[in-house]
């Protein structure tokens, strides 16, 4: 799914979304669809990992209950957790799973949008446009340079004032040393968080940072089980988590970590900014009972395509789920973006 512009980020300019897209008849005929769209370098799996997990569960699976296929799959969580979340969730949907229940009233939830632009001038129109856009949120990539990094944030900070709150995202770009110089000497002004500035198995570097930082921080790649909201909440390395649902294998298991993070004392994030309108529409939901800021689950505006014959609404910076809503998929759309099919009956 070509992207309309490319994403900038420390692992990798994307220019396209490479999703898996699973599709889920039951004995019953009810259909539900899940997507994981795997981007090497931010994550240990592969895509091609990926197909191949999914192809071997799919005809394992065949003739199993909806509970027993799910208990299968999640046993694989901790290596492949982007596969699972695909086949988990398409299965939950097919049971309409509580949270995707259809609304009897609309639903917005706020979404954030990422400065991509990279000389002062077009920065400058990109905050003036994303904010006419309704967005009160602002994502600023970071990661690359230091000194680079802190001019750009400098001329958003000035451009956005007081209008708006920024998120800085590391990518796990910097080294130790590069981390800590960057929280030293960055100014504070309208940050609401920084994640993820060090690789992911560096806790140490995790926990030094967040003891300096002069704001809050939060961490995404090194979490992926339970196990990682608790040791994050033990050692005191970041005051904010951010879950994926390609992370967390599924709906259930999402909901059940995000419960894990409030139980700790740390605030919730949630949103892959590199998902479809599949992903990006459970996102959403679970975000209207479970999330009280911006989320990030905007990769459907990023991409030239829509897979939903009833395409996601947004209006005035918000995700709007009308009375009812329960999206279907064009699948003429799919079989035109398909680069590979296999089925299992």
């Amino acid at each position: 799914m070509p992207f309309k512009e490319p994403y900038p980020t420390s692992i990798a300019t994307l220019t396209a979304l490479d999703t898996l897209l699973v599709i889920v008849t039951t004995s019953d005929g009810a259909v539900g669809f899940g997507e994981a769209a795997i981007v090497e370098g931010y994550t240990h799996e592969t895509r091609q990992g990926g197909w191949d997990f999914c192809a071997q569960q799919a005809r394992q699976s065949i003739g199993l209950t909806g509970e027993q296929a799910i208990s299968q799959w999640l046993s694989h969580r901790a290596l492949h957790s982007h596969a699972v979340a695909a086949m988990v969730s398409a299965v939950e949907m097919a049971q309409s799973h509580p949270v995707l229940s259809a609304h009897q009233e609309t639903v917005r939830v706020p979404l954030l949008a990422p400065v991509n632009s990279k000389s002062q001038a077009l920065v400058q129109a990109e905050v003036d446009r994303l904010l006419a856009s309704g967005f009160k949120t602002l994502k600023v990539k970071v990661g690359f340079d230091v000194n680079e990094d802190l001019q750009r944030l400098a001329w958003i900070q000035s451009q956005v004032g007081d209008r708006a709150s920024l998120r800085l995202d590391g990518n796990q770009g910097y080294q130790p040393e590069q981390a800590l110089e960057f929280v030293r000497r960055m100014s504070p002004q309208a940050i609401e968080l920084f994640e993820q500035p060090c690789q992911d198995a560096n806790w140490d570097a995790a926990v030094q940072v967040a003891r300096v930082s002069p704001v809050s921080m939060m961490l995404d790649e090194s979490i992926y089980l339970s196990s990682d909201i608790d040791k994050a909440a033990e050692l005191q390395a970041a005051q904010y988590i951010k879950l994926k649902l390609v992370k967390s294998g599924g709906l259930d298991s999402l909901v059940d970590d995000l419960r894990r993070i409030t139980q700790h004392g740390m605030q919730r994030v949630l949103g892959n900014g590199v998902a479809s309108d599949i992903g990006c529409w459970m996102e959403a939901c679970i975000a209207h009972s479970y999330i009280g800021n911006a989320g990030e689950f905007n990769g459907f505006l990023k991409t030239e395509d829509r897979l939903f014959q009833n395409p996601l609404v947004f209006a005035d910076g918000d995700i709007v789920l009308p009375p009812g809503y329960w999206p279907m998929l064009d699948m003429p759309v799919v079989e035109r973006l398909s680069v590979k099919q296999t089925s299992f009956h």
